[in-house]
């Protein structure tokens, strides 16, 4: 099979197109034919050596594909429902960026209705670290508020939508004019630019001094003192990322007083059962609201595969509304 691997640890260019052997899926496993493979942000990580793959996984970037399930454990898919033919989305914790993948049943959902392999490609790893961390580990409530810090990127137009399709009321930051507008048309309730505007001060402002409930972080460092100031009672302050540095000082006065939790996570090396739940909540609560539409993918860039050094310049850039793809022929 054709596969991208990184040849050095580097700059995009490291990314080559080789050939490798065609995986074997294991027991619980499934091989996937991959039509298409989403970009994220660790993989720019894992590219330049700061994000090493879990034991056991492949050392091929790449944590979501989309395709046909071409062979596998006929047991595990039965119980999951799935057979030979099947177009499925899946998640995995490395060897996406390849024709071929193996990931277990239990990372696997069906393609939403109406959604081909790009739009199917771009789902699982922001859906399921959304869902995860701001349902699950934050508890958003219907009726409280969201803070996104990163509105345009793949999480945070994830993280809009589900969150105003099940009753939250959002507000999203963004690095221009045209970001906060994009937001804003993804039904965030308010965009803040935060290159002119105080995101402290607007939050404040905008929930009429209460503060907010819950924000998803992927900057931390110095943000995590401001977020602190803007919290709600009983506030919840979840961390995906570091993108600003990973120390952060905050004034633990305000932590005390106001009961907050300041908590983080990530997804790659946590086991199948915590993944295999996540994907049976995504079934049940939020497919259907990709089915009807209610919810939809956000596509910025589609590249083929060979290309994925300019997928890689893109994201870096910062320049992109939503997520990037790589297509395979």
């Amino acid at each position: 099979m054709q596969a991208i691997e990184i040849s050095a640890f580097g700059a995009p260019d490291v990314l080559k197109l080789c050939e490798r052997p065609k995986p074997v899926a294991a027991a619980g496993e499934v091989l996937i034919r991959v039509a298409a493979s989403g970009v994220n942000r660790p993989d720019v990580l894992q590219r330049s050596g700061a994000y090493p793959p879990p034991p056991g996984a492949s050392d091929l970037p790449g944590l979501e594909v989309a395709g046909v399930i071409e062979a596998g454990d006929a047991d595990a898919m039965a119980q999951a429902g799935l057979q030979l033919g099947d177009r499925v989305c899946a998640l995995v914790a490395g060897g996406g960026y390849a024709q071929y993948c193996t990931v277990p049943v239990g990372q696997c959902l069906p393609v939403p209705d109406g959604l081909d392999d790009v739009a199917a490609a771009s789902l699982p790893e922001t859906f399921f670290t959304v869902w995860s961390n701001v349902f699950d580990r934050a508890r958003l409530q219907a009726g409280e508020t969201l803070l996104i810090q990163g509105g345009t990127s793949g999480i945070g137009v994830t993280a809009i939508q589900l969150a105003k399709a099940l009753g939250a009321t959002v507000i999203t930051t963004a690095g221009s004019d045209e970001k906060c507008a994009a937001c804003l048309q993804l039904g965030a309730d308010h965009a803040i630019n935060y290159k002119t505007q105080d995101f402290v001060a607007e939050a404040m402002k905008l929930t009429e001094g209460r503060g907010v409930d819950v924000v998803l972080d992927m900057v931390a460092g110095g943000y995590v003192a401001r977020e602190v100031e803007c919290m709600a009672e009983d506030g919840r302050i979840v961390i995906i990322a570091v993108q600003g540095g990973i120390k952060s000082e905050f004034n633990a006065g305000l932590v005390l007083r106001r009961r907050l939790v300041i908590t983080g996570s990530t997804l790659r090396p946590r086991p199948l059962a915590f993944k295999s739940a996540i994907a049976h909540s995504l079934r049940e609560r939020v497919w259907p609201l990709l089915a009807e539409g209610k919810v939809k993918p956000v596509i910025h860039s589609v590249f083929e595969a060979a290309r994925a050094a300019e997928a890689h310049v893109l994201m870096e850039s910062n320049q992109h509304i939503g997520k990037i793809v790589l297509t395979w022929a």
